[in-house]
This record gives C-alpha cells, sequence and structure tokens, in this order.
C-alpha cells in the first residue's frame, strides 16, 4: 500500500467500489462497474480514493462469488482492515486504459458531452450512464441557459438509430430525439 501523491483524482476512471468485509481474513466485497464485472480483477493495481485521499494496493487474488465478487488486498489481512475500506472507490488511472477503435468509447468520455439534435436543439449535457438488460442508457441533464429546459432525458444508447455522431474532440453527441420524448 503507498499513498498517491503525484496523481491527480480527474487522472482516473472509476472501475468500482469496495462495499465491506468478506470474512475474518481481510477480503472485501467488490462492486464492479466493468463488463463483464469480473473485468475488475484483471487490473493488478487498483487505486483507491476514500474520502478524498488516493491510496495504491496491489491486488493479490480475487474471484466471483455468488453474485458479486470478493478481492484480497496486499497489506489488508484482517477483517478490521477491510473494514476500513469500505466504501472507497477503485480507481485506475486513464493513461493505461487499452486503447479503443475510433467508433469505440469509454463511458467516462461521454459523459459531459454536450447533447445536440439533428435539428441543433440543444437538450443538455451526458450526466451519466447506465447498463440495462435491453441496452445502455444515456442520462442527459438540461440545464435551462444553456439547453432548451430543464428535463432531463434518458435517452437509449444505440448507435445508427439515436447516436447519430459523436465528437469527443468538439465536447459534442448528434442524436435523433424527439423533444417530447
Amino acid at each position: 500500500m503507498s499513498d498517491v501523491t503525484q496523481a491527480r483524482q480527474d487522472d482516473h476512471v472509476v472501475l468500482g467500489r469496495l462495499t465491506s468485509p468478506h470474512g475474518v481474513k481481510g477480503w472485501v466485497k467488490v462492486y464492479s462497474y466493468t463488463s463483464p464485472m469480473e473485468g475488475i480483477l484483471e487490473y493488478g493495481d487498483w487505486v483507491l480514493r476514500q474520502q478524498g485521499r488516493l491510496r495504491r494496493h496491489r491486488l493479490v487474488q480475487g474471484r466471483r462469488h455468488g453474485k458479486g465478487l470478493v478481492a484480497c488486498l496486499e497489506d489488508v489481512d484482517t477483517r478490521e482492515g477491510a473494514e476500513a475500506l469500505a466504501n472507497a472507490e477503485i480507481l485506475f488511472p486513464k493513461a493505461d486504459l487499452p486503447a479503443l477503435a475510433a467508433i469505440d468509447y469509454y463511458w467516462y468520455q461521454l459523459e459531459g458531452l454536450k447533447v445536440v439534435t439533428r435539428d441543433g436543439v440543444v437538450l443538455g449535457s451526458i450526466a451519466y450512464l447506465f447498463e440495462t438488460g435491453a441496452n445502455d442508457v444515456i442520462v442527459v441533464k438540461g440545464d435551462g441557459d444553456q439547453s432548451v429546459d430543464d428535463r432531463e432525458r434518458l435517452l437509449p444508447f444505440l448507435p445508427d438509430e439515436v447516436i447519430v455522431e459523436v465528437d469527443l474532440d468538439a465536447g459534442v453527441m448528434i442524436v435523433d430525439w424527439d423533444l417530447e420524448f
């Protein structure tokens, strides 16, 4: 375990969080935001953010347990040590994420993009995305000053149907969307 002093918090993406202890030997329950959920176990070094403080922990072992995951971290070998990590976010440096094809995006890259209809109407900005059984969903929040209204809209993430274009450099996503939805 070590403090992460040079790294800034916005240089990382959140991969999941530690929820509670598992057993008495320092194992922790893990809630993964990766897909598949076991993907988080492929990252050997985790940066944990807790109360604004960043600390690096090496993943010793992890496995599926029931419907979730459990993990053993280096230097955490008691239930009390695991309890102290409850609710810590698991971060990973953005610079170390695998490169994607030009048409693929990490969710964190889409958050904050301005969402504009084909007709040039600004709906708002992407607040976050979430996964459903059918398709991923984009949560767009209007602010009234910069957008057509203050509404929150849920748009299905359907490339070539709803999502017309994503321009990360310009910070804009063009969508085919009816204002009444």
